[in-house]
């Protein structure tokens, strides 16, 4: 083995706020039903964040301090935090500084990145080539989001689908090649019009007029993201496959972004999986956003072993898509 280095993942974190959104809640205040509910998203509850002034940094806060006591080190350890989100706590500064600052990361510098659901994979791309640069051993990289705070709860197109969580993982640095091995990343800026949040940035600033138009909701256009998201995931997940002459036999585990239940089927179809090798949680938690990915491993930590092939894959607003091949780095605790 050559001793180049590679990144690896040596710790998770994640937290998921206390009060639960069902589908019974849901049929008391928009026009649908469980069963539609389930059958076409897979979707049984979310959970939500609630109370005044609460932004995401409330949810990562936990998460990372979890990570870091797992690892057994010091939040002054860290070297960077990145945080993957579309709903940061405020339009600037970062929610990555006002994390540092919570948690007391005071030798990190950080930013966070927009790129919707696939936030979780760009950011993991980002930080392990901070790692894999040599100039860093500690990177924290983060998935959250407050889909709460920009869904119309009238929009019942919207507002079944998302919830609020977040996930972390620490990067170290790793030379028996363990860690993230490929990502394919992907972006394609025409899908703008099919899944954005309109107002709220320099083109359209707030005003009287972008609230009463419900312009600093997020907008979905269901059919056509659907279509793309069913294709653009199931395809970089099986050139990925290609990419490293793998195939679905030698992958651990897929870890999709918990967007749709169908289309984590046709993902894990395309790459030859069975159901049983496909993390889900979705039922629970809905889609949220950059926060799927992470929560997923979080949950299923226990079960990963050391050499464990996972392909984590996503498909998000903007377009924004992609996946990453990582090969677990140590043992169940």
């Amino acid at each position: 083995m050559s001793n180049k280095i590679t990144a690896a993942i040596t710790a998770v974190g994640g937290y998921v706020p206390e009060d639960k959104l069902t589908n019974q809640d849901l049929e008391k205040m928009v026009d649908t039903t469980d069963e539609w509910i389930r059958t076409r998203t897979g979707i049984e509850e979310r959970r939500i964040l609630r109370g005044e002034g609460k932004g995401i940094s409330e949810m990562i806060v936990p998460a990372v301090k979890q990570l870091l006591e797992k690892r057994g080190i010091d939040a002054s350890e860290i070297d960077c935090l990145i945080v993957g989100t579309v709903t940061p706590d405020m339009v600037f500064p970062a929610t990555a500084n006002i994390v540092c600052d919570k948690i007391g990361a005071k030798n990190a510098w950080g930013f966070d990145v927009s790129a919707a659901c696939s936030g979780f994979l760009y950011t993991l791309t980002l930080g392990s080539s901070l790692i894999e640069s040599g100039r860093y051993k500690k990177v924290v990289v983060v998935g959250a989001d407050k889909m709460s705070a920009i869904i119309d709860y009238t929009d019942r197109a919207t507002c079944i689908i998302f919830g609020d969580g977040a996930g972390a993982v620490l990067l170290e640095p790793a030379e028996n090649g363990f860690g993230i091995k490929d990502s394919l990343l992907r972006s394609d800026g025409s899908g703008a019009q099919y899944l954005k949040m309109k107002a709220g940035g320099s083109m359209y600033p707030a005003s009287a007029e972008t609230v009463a138009a419900k312009e600093h909701f997020a907008f979905q256009e269901g059919k056509t993201v659907f279509k793309f998201a069913v294709t653009g995931m199931a395809n970089i997940s099986a050139e990925l496959l290609e990419k490293n002459n793998l195939t679905g036999n030698d992958i651990a585990w897929l870890v999709p972004h918990q967007a749709n239940l169908r289309i984590i089927d046709a993902t894990a179809e395309r790459m030859g999986l069975p159901k049983e090798k496909v993390m889900i949680n979705i039922q629970r938690f809905g889609n949220t956003t950059a926060a799927t990915i992470p929560l997923c491993l979080w949950e299923w930590e226990p079960q990963l072993k050391k050499g464990d092939k996972l392909v984590l894959a996503a498909f998000g607003g903007g377009f924004t898509w992609g996946a990453t091949l990582v090969e677990w780095a140590y043992d169940p605790k």
